[in-house]
């Protein structure tokens, strides 16, 4: 059984004896829910230790590697300014999106009162500042300090200062470097595989706790917000296909018979990286050179991920609206920035490894509380599907739409791309 499914199942079991509790056993259930508390507190502790060090890790190594690939030709610099103006817009339409959606279709007040009294601990980080206040704290004084008090965005500057200063050393100084973080990012998600391992414990308890203080009002909860967070990355994906149709020129239909494969293959392995031969092949399909997709590609699936930014601050904006967080268009502004500059150095992994270190540093941001991530991490599984489609039907649209506009490529060039990923 995959660890997904085993987490997945874990939810479900300790929502539902703590539903019954609720039931037939109220006070019973509110007995066993105060043994149960620090069994999923300790846990989500041990998750969240890890945010920190992985965050300036995956952005360190995940900007010098762009840095890197971007030096390998025009057509891969290309392609970077590209992606990283994908993931800028991803992050901004889900700042509006999801509060229509939340608008449009809320979290049953019910529901979400009972949620909140069920997270013990899931207050609010702490106050936005005034905007004036907040533009001058984004330049850190004490780096050590950003980090101990959650200050994300000044973490994530001085991480991609640090980063882009480490490109323009020597060499063997940028290498040593390089190798130093990427041993801690690959230390940090061994600690997470270890944590992970031990999750249905820890998620039975946290749910367990949920079920006996919300009842069954859960589960319509966490349908809810798997709909609305899935929801947005569909619409991410959905405007792959006008750039492929406008910016590709080409027709609908055959984009759609092209990318199909690629879509089911990453509907049944939830890995961008699987379906690589796949979108190679749809490319050809599409008459997109060797020489052009050899290099986007293997790029593409390394470092962009089209619906990240906009899912991540999906789950931000739905914790912070759970928690009656005040969201003023300046605080969703930042949320958009910081949800597309932490999707740079975010790995090829499945969504439960990378869900809480990618989306704690932008509900941090925006004010919203980090423990509810340690439940909805059991449910990613869902929404990794939608990510994980969608991500595919954006690379080989940003794929054609390159190749319309790409100069000739040497094939020693696309050869040296993806040595370079492997």
């Amino acid at each position: 059984m995959s660890q997904p499914t085993r987490i997945l199942l874990s939810l479900v079991a300790g929502l539902i004896v703590g539903a019954l509790f609720a039931a037939y056993a109220p006070e019973t259930g509110l007995s066993v829910a105060n043994w149960a508390q620090p069994v999923g507190q300790a846990w989500l502790n041990g998750l969240q230790m890890t945010i920190v060090p992985l965050v300036f890790a995956l952005l360190i190594t995940g900007v010098t590697a762009t840095a890197e690939a971007a030096r390998a030709g025009r057509l891969a610099g290309r392609a970077i300014a590209l992606y990283v103006t994908v993931l800028f817009l991803s992050a901004a339409l889900a700042g509006v999106l999801t509060p229509l959606l939340l608008e449009i279709w809320p979290l049953p007040q019910e529901s979400a009162a009972n949620l909140r009294a069920a997270l013990v601990g899931a207050e609010q980080i702490g106050p936005v500042p005034p905007l004036g206040e907040f533009f001058a704290a984004i330049i850190p004084a004490n780096i050590v300090k950003a980090a101990v008090d959650n200050a994300f965005l000044s973490l994530i500057i001085f991480s991609l200062l640090f980063a882009f200063a480490i490109t323009r050393i020597g060499e063997e100084q940028r290498k040593l470097l390089v190798g130093f973080f990427a041993a801690i990012r690959d230390a940090m998600l061994v600690v997470i595989d270890w944590v992970l391992w031990i999750a249905p414990i820890g998620v039975f308890a946290l749910a367990l706790v949920v079920g006996a203080k919300a009842g069954t009002g859960a589960f319509g909860a966490l349908l809810h917000y798997i709909l609305i967070v899935a929801g947005v990355g569909f619409v991410v994906a959905l405007f792959a296909y006008p750039v492929a149709v406008f910016g590709g020129r080409v027709r609908f239909a055959r984009y759609v018979q092209a990318a199909l494969p690629s879509q089911a293959v990453a509907l049944s392995t939830q890995s961008s990286l699987a379906t690589l031969p796949v979108m190679i092949e749809g490319a050809s399909d599409l008459d997109v050179p060797v020489a052009v997709s050899g290099v986007t590609l293997p790029l593409a699936v390394a470092i962009f991920r089209a619906t990240g930014p906009a899912m991540n601050f999906a789950v931000a904006i739905y914790v912070a609206t759970w928690f009656d967080v005040p969201l003023s268009p300046a605080t969703l502004a930042v949320g958009a920035v910081v949800a597309a500059l932490t999707s740079l150095g975010s790995v090829s992994l499945p969504g439960t490894v990378s869900y809480v270190s990618a989306i704690a540093p932008v509900a941090a941001t925006i004010g919203a509380p980090v423990a509810p991530l340690g439940l909805l991490v059991a449910v990613e599984t869902l929404p990794d599907i939608m990510r994980t489609v969608g991500n595919v039907t954006w690379d080989l649209a940003a794929t054609t739409w390159l190749s319309r506009r790409a100069d000739k490529v040497p094939l020693d060039e696309a050869d040296a791309i993806v040595r370079h990923d492997s």
